[in-house]
């Protein structure tokens, strides 16, 4: 099955050197374009994609806000943010938006396609680890409720258990070995929290187990 993906840029250069890449590859085609966050959403909403290449910086509306949009609105449409900025600021900001994946604009062609099918996929590309490192260090800015029971009621004791573990950045492997379990069964227990709480993927899972409270940023090591 072709993965139908839409480009979004403000530059026309970076615009057609994607589409190349993209329409390059028998498994992806380009059915859209947009020039800034706007005609994103707009584009999106028309062509109904698979997955969205996100400019971080665009005119009028920016990628953060127009991911946020998208998934307020219940887009299916997963999101990889693009940027020439390695910063961990854009980085949580745009998880906290809703999207899947993060990269440098100097991804290499080769990796920018399977990024696009990972992401299809349903998975997210961004490493637990890295979504841990990057909430610890802005954890004083995360709400954290007082009694995270009331965001978690929908889930069962063994699913919070999983969440938990899932949030600490532990794979699914180790996981198992931690609740005895097999890891078809843990995966079958994220796939739960993910419908459960209207999550999109694994990521935007940690990023929740870190605004509800249900685990915060551990201290510095002394």
């Amino acid at each position: 099955m072709t993965i139908r993906v839409v480009v979004a840029d403000d530059q026309d250069l970076i615009r057609a050197g994607l589409r190349m890449i993209i329409d390059a590859r028998p498994d992806l085609t380009v059915v859209g374009e947009a020039a800034d966050g706007v005609e994103a959403v707009a584009v999106t909403n028309r062509t109904h994609p698979d997955v969205v290449l996100m400019d971080v910086r665009m005119p009028r509306q920016d990628g953060i806000a127009a991911t946020r949009e998208l998934v307020a609105a219940g887009s299916p449409a997963r999101v990889i943010m693009l940027t020439t900025f390695d910063l961990d600021e854009l980085v949580y900001a745009a998880l906290r938006s809703g999207a899947s994946a993060f990269l440098l604009k100097d991804t290499r062609p080769g990796d920018l396609a399977e990024a696009i099918r990972v992401v299809a996929r349903g998975d997210a590309l961004l490493a637990p680890t890295v979504t841990r490192r990057l909430l610890d260090r802005f954890a004083d800015r995360l709400p954290g409720a007082a009694s995270p029971s009331r965001e978690l009621s929908a889930l069962t004791a063994r699913e919070v258990e999983v969440l938990t573990l899932t949030a600490r950045a532990l794979s699914n492997a180790e996981i198992a070995d931690r609740l005895y379990l097999s890891t078809a069964t843990v995966k079958t227990h994220i796939s739960a929290i993910l419908s459960k709480l209207g999550l999109r993927d694994r990521v935007q899972a940690v990023v929740f187990a870190y605004e509800v409270g249900l685990v915060r940023a551990e201290p510095p090591a002394r």
